[in-house]
């Protein structure tokens, strides 16, 4: 007999989480794991059940997913009640990204993942089920699950409709729902409206739960009839009271836990044959996740053996216990063990000598740096890795818990120095810039690392992995250790621990710290050659990592090691001022609390804000003000930041409570998360803030910075663009900002080669202006200020898949008269219209996009059968090829200007010029005050000549004695 199988996703990942409440991580990329352990384990069983349908050896056997899709105004049950599932709480924190793992495993199996916008995964189940029985009377339909509002599909079509609960082996079947509960799944609906659902917020009869609503569908047939009785009489007491004052609610009920079978998707049953499943692309997510028994149960699954892994593999233990026995255990959790290779401490002269002479006649340098802290500009050299052949590798220590056994700094350094400068000795790294810093503070400039025909091995393996597949899930040299080489490396847990007792790598011992740091290097030489190799197939990439991504590895390094200066003084300054605004605020907060509603409330707790805005001034035990909530969350009304602007606008409300809180809100993040943490970032020393610039993180080619993000430093208020002003130049010096206007739309311009919009560019106009009047046919001189707005929106959320719905919002317009915006651009502008299609189009074909210089973003969920994550690739597609063009335009100028800095010398304006900053389309500089205006210019002149596009680029850029004047 054929089986499609259905799965509830959703409730899938939820029971899956629950069952293993002890915190798993992958050993690889450190993510949590106890969900995925779970919901892969789920799918092994399913899969072991049918091994021979699997194989292809009996009928096949036929695999899905339904998920749930809330359009705007979430599914159509909400809109028939909103308040339906408004009890449940919300998802873990550590759940999100495990759905995201567990919809990729799907995804690499070729399992079809269903959905429809507004539809539950149930409505998903019930229309497939009820449609392939029909269509296909040779399948039976399965589905994964116990829940008991899927009951009511059990007997559907020929053969029946079945459940099976995986988890405790359990078929349900017509039958079993009879013998359990003594009705009949056409009767299972009445039965959920009686008793209503308190998880999904369905409302009841108060007092009747599962066990007395089936014995009163069984005992009067129908939801009707029940009614019908307590009216009569027949229900006495006050089961026959709660029955009658339900029964107005009783008919949406029914509605709420009715399954639909409607649902407008379709599945293909060609692409659901589990034997066409790509079982073998697990093993390396397996490996990657650490889930070794499963590698096992895998293996057996396809009846061969697999390639072994080419070094140590974990070795799985058993989880104490869990609410599935054997079906959840916990992943493996490897114990330190000796690395695989051969590998060696060098603590003498000769043996240090040796090395070097070694490293001179070496095809490719590996190089990697043991510190005593994760930041560069903090860290003091504890060791040198070095690897010159694969399978091997040599660590010299210069600090350890033994300082006599090795050989000192100074020593060390002055043999690797002139080596390392060497660019005639080419070097690979991972994650470069950090050790280029490390060395550099130490003495040493890093050179020879730079890939060419000449060298091309030199480069930074985390870059090129970035390049080859910015979408993988992890660029860390154990994750690719794993991915690539089959590898599980020593963790460095394994050696210094974590939290408070967390060792500096200075503190391990030598024998433990020698094959760790030597295992760095062998690994990096050999994804070096793997990562290489991949490179020389892909002409495009490998010369976008050549000539963009490697040199900018040294933009970075510079940048980082430059940092900006911090006037510590202007922070406090600026720190006490807002405080005392907000010492103010909290009375006044009060003092308005006590007179709109006769009581205080927290107001740093959103459920007493919640209550003190929306209860009722009846109240008997928290009197509100009596607002109507605008927004809903799974936890009780929001108040966020949009619905405290909205209240604090509306004039019909006579209390400034909204407006006093949101004031309050926004000047305590001010405090809290810049003023503070900023003055905490400034190095003892030089008095700066080495901010990190993340290079391999966005996906579409963006960088980001962290510790701290220099990018969040807020700029739309007033009071936020002060904290710019604590940024300054030293005495001497003034701080240039410049700064690319409308970048992503003079590069949206050149790419769909819009007349239109070229034309505009061109003649130097207002581009928001002149969208304006081409949208609604009039001159540019009579355009108003609304048309402008709406222009704006268009133009920059156009490249963000911009719908009516969200332009409305933000224009505070109709939905209506949004859409008439948006049409009005696209007929007006048709060569966008036509290069978006476009984007979409390369999407499907190819599976991934491209920007103008080659980088690739790809877009698995172009090909989604979620309608919801289907647009979703659709606007990423678009936005991918604008934006990742726009961001390396930038890395363009940044390299030109960075080499320009390095070459000037004596009279020249960028003499004396530092590179400080990049946040987003604008760069700083340190410049000689007495050179600004020179250097300006030049700059201006660089930035603009970095692409050559078909319409002008422009910068804007400005001096100032700090980055709010230079802005």
């Amino acid at each position: 007999m054929k089986t499609l199988y259905l799965i509830d996703g959703y409730a899938q990942f939820f029971r899956a989480y629950h069952a293993i409440r002890t915190r798993m991580t992958s050993p690889v990329t450190g993510e949590p794991t106890n969900m995925t352990f779970g919901f892969v384990g789920m799918l092994l069983k399913l899969l072991k059940r049918d091994a021979a349908q699997l194989k292809g050896d009996g009928d096949p056997a036929y695999l899905a997913v339904a998920l749930d899709v809330s359009g705007d105004t979430g599914t159509f049950r909400s809109t028939l009640y909103p308040d339906y599932k408004a009890n449940r709480d919300a998802p873990p924190e550590d759940l999100g990204p495990q759905v995201d793992r567990a919809l990729k495993i799907l995804e690499i199996l070729g399992v079809p993942v269903i959905g429809a916008e507004g539809f539950e995964a149930d409505d998903i189940i019930a229309t497939i089920a009820s449609t392939y029985s029909k269509r296909h009377p040779d399948i039976r339909v399965r589905i994964i699950s116990k829940d008991k509002d899927l009951k009511q599909l059990l007997g559907e079509g020929t053969p029946p409709t079945e459940m099976y609960d995986i988890h405790t082996d359990v078929l349900i079947t017509e039958q079993t729902l009879k013998d359990e509960l003594g009705i009949t799944p056409a009767q299972v609906i009445d039965m959920l409206a009686l008793m209503g659902d308190t998880i999904d917020n369905v409302p009841g009869v108060i007092g009747i739960g599962p066990k007395t609503a089936a014995q009163l569908i069984a005992e009067y047939g129908t939801l009707d009839a029940v009614v019908k009785a307590a009216e009569e009489g027949k229900i006495k007491g006050k089961r026959g009271e709660n029955i009658l004052a339900a029964r107005d609610q009783l008919p949406l009920s029914k509605q709420l836990v009715s399954l639909r079978h409607d649902a407008p998707i379709d599945l293909d049953l060609d692409k659901a044959r589990t034997d066409n499943l790509k079982l073998a692309d697990l093993m390396p997510v397996l490996r990657e996740l650490g889930f070794n028994r499963y590698q096992d149960e895998l293996k057996a699954l396809l009846g061969e053996n697999l390639p072994e892994p080419t070094a140590k593999d974990a070795k799985p233990v058993q989880h104490p216990g869990s609410a599935f026995g054997t079906l959840f255990e916990q992943a493996a959790q490897r114990a330190v063990e000796a690395a695989d290779g051969d590998y060696h401490t060098i603590t003498t002269r000769k043996e240090l000598d040796t090395l070097v002479q070694r490293m001179k006649s070496a095809e490719v340098v590996a190089i990697d740096t043991e510190t005593t802290h994760i930041r560069p500009m903090l860290a003091q050299l504890a060791g040198v890795c070095i690897g010159v052949k694969p399978g091997e590798g040599f660590y010299i220590p210069v600090r350890s818990p033994d300082p006599k056994s090795h050989l000192d700094e100074t020593t060390v350094i002055d043999a690797l120095k002139p080596v390392l400068e060497d660019p005639a000795v080419a070097k690979v790294g991972h994650n470069l810039k950090f050790d280029m810093n490390v060395l550099r503070n130490a003495g040493v400039r890093l050179a020879g690392h730079l890939p060419d025909d000449d060298r091309p091995a030199a480069g930074d393996t985390m870059v090129a992995s970035y390049v080859l597949d910015a979408y993988r899930s992890s660029h860390s040299m154990d994750a690719l250790a794993m991915a690539l080489l089959d590898r599980q490396n020593i963790s460095i847990k394994d050696l210094i621990g974590s939290g408070k007792n967390q060792k500096r790598f200075d503190e391990v011992p030598l024998e433990q710290a020698g094959p760790y740091s030597a295992e760095d290097a062998d690994v990096t030489l050999q994804l070096d050659l793997a990562l290489t190799k991949e490179l020389a197939a892909e002409p495009t990439l490998q010369k976008l990592y050549r000539e963009v991504e490697m040199p900018l590895v040294d933009v970075l390094a510079e940048l980082e090691y430059n940092g900006v200066l911090v006037d510590p003084g202007e922070l406090d300054r600026q720190r006490e001022r807002l405080q005392a605004r907000i010492d103010g605020l909290t009375k006044e907060i009060d003092d308005a609390a006590m007179k709109a509603l006769g009581r205080t409330f927290d107001y740093n707790s959103p459920k007493q804000l919640a209550e003190a805005l929306f209860n009722s001034p009846e109240h008997e035990e928290k009197p509100g003000l009596g607002l109507k909530p605008l927004k809903k969350t799974k936890t009780g009304f929001s108040t966020d930041a949009e619905v405290l602007d909205k209240l604090a606008l509306d004039d019909s409300i006579d209390t400034p409570i909204p407006r006093l809180i949101l004031e309050y809100r926004q000047l305590s993040k001010l405090v809290n998360t810049y003023l503070v943490a900023l003055k905490d970032e400034i190095h003892p020393v030089t008095k700066r803030i080495h901010a990190s610039f993340n290079q391999t993180v966005a996906v579409t080619g963006r960088l980001s910075s962290s510790d701290p993000n220099l990018q969040n430093i807020p700029i739309r208020t007033d009071i936020g663009r002060d904290i710019r002003k604590a940024f300054v130049a030293p005495p001497g010096h003034v701080l240039i900002t410049a700064d690319y206007s409308q970048i992503e739309l003079r590069v949206l311009a050149h790419l769909s080669q819009d007349p239109a919009l070229i034309a505009a560019f061109h003649a130097g106009e207002d581009i928001h202006t002149a969208v304006a009047a081409q949208i609604h046919g009039v001159p540019t001189a009579e355009v108003t200020r609304e048309q402008r707005s709406g222009a704006k929106m268009v133009n920059f959320g156009i490249v963000y898949g911009v719908t009516p719905f969200g332009l409305a919002r933000r224009l505070g317009v109709s939905n209506t008269e949004a859409a008439d915006i948006i049409d009005g651009y696209k007929k007006r502008f048709a060569n966008i219209t036509t290069f978006l299609d476009e984007c979409v189009q390369q999407a499907e074909d190819r599976g991934f996009v491209e920007t103008m210089l080659g980088r690739r973003r790809p877009i698995p969920e172009i090909e989604s059968n979620n309608p919801q994550r289907r647009a979703l690739a659709e606007r990423t597609a678009i936005n991918s090829v604008v934006q990742g063009s726009a961001a390396d335009l930038i890395k363009l100028a940044m390299i030109d200007l960075h080499r320009r800095i390095r070459e000037a010398s004596g009279s020249d304006p960028l003499a004396g010029t530092k590179m400080i900053l990049q946040i987003h389309d604008e760069l700083v500089f340190e410049t000689p005050e007495d050179k600004a205006d020179d250097a300006i210019s030049v700059i201006v002149e660089r930035m603009e000549a970095a692409m050559d596009l078909r319409v002008p680029l422009q910068v804007d850029a400005h001096a100032g004695k700090n980055w709010y004047e230079g802005k």
